[in-house]
């Protein structure tokens, strides 16, 4: 248990009906009372407690509700207590204020989380599934996000790690009591076990671009001239109008982003300016930044205006084509036909032409449809790898195998086979958090929001 309480509002700014200060430490419960007209000491766990802030002069700041939770029944395995004020951020910043001058100090971002993990009561991956929660995009996502945090990942990683630690075990035993007739049927054994650990960190390590899709959206620029329905593609996937819609070429001039639910993945949007040679200096960086977006995105939407030639502006997109995972939307199919789908086609042979009417709906199931294909099917059930470090852990683990993997196939011993295992386990207790450095877990949790 840490020694030092701490404290933060722990609900989001603005006005609200309610507002959480929460504390955590030794001597949170005792600080807490300090400030608080009821006594707290003698209140059981889970018990609430109607009162009022006082500051030290006696002059009531807020009435409030105390929350008492006693370690290692909360959240930190601490002593917490949270004081549930009226949400405004005056009132809320002065009871925040009181409880530091009682004792406590300022929290950091992440330190509820991280003493959370450090107390043992979540493990590294369920830590950083607290901050998926909080950001997810989408009720898949959700669902994903709570998976993790109920330990869905950890769970799956334990189970790996005891396979390996039971072939340490096997090896360490065959080595301390050598018979002759063992080694054979242990490293058999051994490599049966290694090439099921290899298979299912695999699996999971395949799991990784869902994974980053489903907590940061996948990037989908979209993309072409102005007047062609950019903005209100936005519009359609975003439900309402976010961006300015006019009959005035330029009126976009800087990329807006919406994040947006296409089947329960997050699609992060961003509409860009329309592509074409312009003199305001302006829109030029508009037009850059829209090159800029296609250049990054994961997907592209690229549009063209059906009731219109093509020219050279158009030419210039499809430059921006190349070698890309785009879909080609044929718009305002509405009005009287000039380009169409075959010529689009032709132009880019390899990618999928759908024809649009923003305007009235026609083909737009259809650019749904395709999009989720894009990303295939998801099962929102399964484990995930989170991010690259994670992933990056795990290669090395599967790396280490393959060494025990290739120490047997030469028969070199059993004990350089008992070595590569062991720095498979290293890395794989680096994800779960039983093996990391200060600076990784600083860095971890300094994404996290001062109060969670």
């Amino acid at each position: 248990m840490n020694e030092e309480t701490i404290s933060a509002i722990t609900t989001a700014a603005g006005a609200a009906g309610v507002g959480i200060i929460r504390l955590s430490g030794e001597d949170s419960i005792a600080i807490a009372e300090k400030i608080f007209d009821r006594p707290l000491t003698q209140v059981g766990h889970g018990k609430i407690t109607f009162g009022h802030v006082k500051n030290f002069s006696g002059a009531v700041v807020d009435e409030a509700i105390a929350l008492v939770m006693r370690a290692p029944k909360s959240y930190t395995r601490e002593n917490v207590v949270e004081l549930q004020c009226h949400g405004g951020s005056v009132v809320l910043r002065e009871v925040l204020k009181l409880t530091w001058e009682a004792g406590a100090r300022p929290a950091e971002r992440g330190e509820f989380t991280k003493r959370a993990f450090l107390n043992g009561r979540i493990d590294l991956t369920q830590a950083q599934a607290v901050l998926d929660v909080i950001q997810a995009k989408t009720s898949a996502a959700l669902t994903v996000a709570q998976n993790q945090l109920a330990g869905k990942t950890s769970k799956t990683l334990a189970e790996i790690r005891r396979a390996i630690l039971n072939s340490v075990a096997h090896i360490e035993a065959t080595i301390d009591f050598p018979e002759d007739d063992l080694d054979a049927v242990t490293l058999n054994d051994v490599g049966e076990n290694i090439s099921a650990q290899i298979f299912k960190l695999n699996e999971l390590l395949k799991n990784q671009a869902e994974g980053k899709i489903l907590r940061e959206g996948l990037e989908t620029a979209i993309i072409g001239k102005p007047n062609v329905g950019k903005s209100s593609l936005l519009n359609f996937f975003a439900k309402t109008d976010r961006a300015i819609v006019t009959d005035i070429p330029g009126t976009t001039r800087d990329s807006i982003e919406e994040f947006v639910n296409v089947g329960g993945i997050p699609l992060k949007i961003i509409d860009t300016a329309g592509i074409r040679n312009s003199g305001d200096a302006v829109e030029s960086i508009g037009i850059a930044r829209a090159k800029d977006c296609a250049a990054r995105a994961e997907l592209i939407l690229a549009l063209f205006d059906g009731s219109r030639p093509l020219d050279a502006e158009d030419e210039e997109i499809f430059k921006l084509l190349t070698d890309r995972d785009a879909l080609i939307l044929l718009t305002k199919i509405d009005l009287p036909p000039v380009t169409t789908a075959d010529l689009l086609a032709k132009k880019i042979p390899a990618a999928q032409v759908i024809e649009i009417s923003l305007k009235s709906g026609a083909g737009t199931e259809k650019l749904l449809r395709a999009i989720t294909d894009r990303v295939g099917a998801i099962d929102f059930e399964m484990s995930f790898v989170r991010d690259e470090r994670e992933a990056n852990l795990l290669r090395q683990a599967v790396s280490h195998l393959r060494e025990a993997q290739e120490t047997i196939r030469l028969n070199v011993g059993l004990d350089f086979v008992s070595i590569d295992l062991r720095a498979a386990l290293e890395c794989l207790s680096s994800v779960t958090g039983e093996s990391v450095g200060e600076d990784v877990l600083n860095e971890i949790f300094s994404k996290f929001c001062v109060g969670k």
